[in-house]
């Protein structure tokens, strides 16, 4: 079988440099012994490939070396289109559908095309949320399509934007991709091997966590001590899930009340994540964090990543004489400013430089208005999405899961936001 497929089973798929740290990380924790699915990583090698076949090296280079903005974009089209509309060269193509085949005979389940880019995951530019995902794949035509849909991701315009911040050339990098069955989860999340108070945090919802990465819903949390043991839960509002055990495709659908109101997680389930949780801190040699999904043979971990970590902050005394909202605390540091509540991503633009945003969903679509803010504020969400990751990395203060924030804080009042302690303050 050609190099471009690597088992995530064989000792070459933890090179990062091959096939990503997403992919790399995953292996590592299989070969360590932890729970993993099944699966294959694409080498890079394939993305670097079908550039060529395509002509395309002459736009790569220029997306961010042209003088001209203009022409910038231009190059960036061009590979953006290029990559998502060409089909794949036969060298590369007939490798991945041959593997693909193999893997979902054996599983019988539908598929999961994640990306891997070598820049992605690395301690100071995790790229949480900026690349694609594409789950419940059922035919070779869906998964040729994801393929080419997550080299494309490389050249969307969020991910140029993170890149420029990082000082990265797309050129310069590449995309490596991770194949694996779709999880049939019961209830899904993420974790933090680390909070600011010394314990361990647990996000959980009902069904894929998906809805927890974007920001959707507000989940269960669950707080450990660094022995595991569980000191803390706050059951979240987890109206509506993403796929289920019962349903083959990933969709959403509502939550009955009950459900929504009952805990995702009982004390075994959780006890036995801490454990994942510090098996793999000891394994990355760093503190992390994570995303699992539970089904009915238990608990697999999803991804793993190093995890930014700040000293809790000292709030001025002022503010502790003012109203307060607790949530979960999703970001890093104390920070004030002038809300501005924000109803519709229409009403972005009204955000000015050192304002804390206050809006309802918190989702990477947020991401270049975290270049401005001086704290973010949100009704869902929790510890472990997406934006959260992001904020936690360039150091703002996030508070997610605030019920009824953009009713109770008004609009042009200073606020203040404690990313550690999860609590918001507003001068009224």
């Amino acid at each position: 079988m050609t190099s471009f497929v690597i088992p995530l089973s064989a000792p070459e798929a933890i090179d990062a440099n091959r096939v990503g740290p997403k992919a790399a990380n995953l292996a590592a924790l299989g070969r360590a012994g932890l729970p993993i699915p099944d699966g294959f990583c694409v080498d890079a090698a394939a993305y670097r490939v079908q550039v060529r076949s395509l002509g395309l090296e002459a736009a790569a280079r220029g997306a961010f070396a042209a003088e001209d903005p203009m022409q910038a974009r231009r190059h960036a089209l061009a590979m953006k289109l290029g990559l998502l509309q060409q089909p794949l060269a036969p060298e590369v193509g007939a490798p991945l559908v041959a593997a693909w085949r193999d893997l979902m005979g054996r599983s019988r389940s539908l598929g999961v095309v994640r990306s891997s880019a070598l820049v992605e995951d690395r301690y100071g530019s995790s790229f949480a949320g900026q690349f694609e995902s594409y789950l419940g794949l059922r035919g070779e035509e869906e998964f040729v399509v994801a393929v080419r849909s997550c080299w494309a991701a490389l050249w969307s315009t969020r991910a140029l934007r993170y890149m420029a911040t990082h000082d990265v050339d797309p050129a310069d990098t590449a995309m490596g991709l991770l194949v694996q069955p779709l999880v049939a989860a019961r209830a899904a999340g993420g974790a933090l091997s680390r909070t600011a108070e010394g314990g361990m945090r647990i996000s959980a919802t009902w069904g894929l966590g998906s809805a927890i990465a974007q920001g959707e819903v507000t989940p269960d949390r669950y707080e450990l001590d660094r022995a595991g043991r569980l000191v803390e839960t706050a059951i979240g509002r987890k109206d509506h899930s993403v796929g289920c055990a019962h349903r083959p495709e990933p969709t959403a659908q509502a939550v009955p009340k009950a459900l929504a109101e009952a805990p995702c997680l009982d004390e075994v389930q959780v006890a036995e994540l801490g454990r994942l949780l510090l098996a793999t801190e000891a394994l990355m040699d760093m503190p992390v964090e994570i995303e699992w999904a539970l089904d009915e043979a238990g608990v697999k971990l999803l991804q793993a990543r190093p995890l930014h970590m700040a000293p809790a902050p000292v709030p001025d005394e002022i503010w502790l004489q003012h109203p307060r909202l607790n949530g979960h605390p999703a970001g890093v540091g104390w920070g004030a400013g002038r809300a501005c509540v924000v109803n519709c991503e229409c009403e972005l633009g009204r955000v000015g430089p050192g304002d804390v945003l206050v809006t309802r969903v918190a989702g990477p679509s947020l991401t270049p208005v975290l270049q401005r803010v001086a704290g973010v504020v949100a009704e869902r969400g929790g510890s472990t999405s997406h934006l959260a990751s992001l904020a936690r990395e360039r150091g703002i203060p996030m508070v997610l899961g605030v019920q009824d924030a953009t009713h109770r804080i008004p609009d042009g009042v200073q606020v203040a936001v404690d990313g550690v302690a999860g609590i918001v303050r507003w001068m009224g």
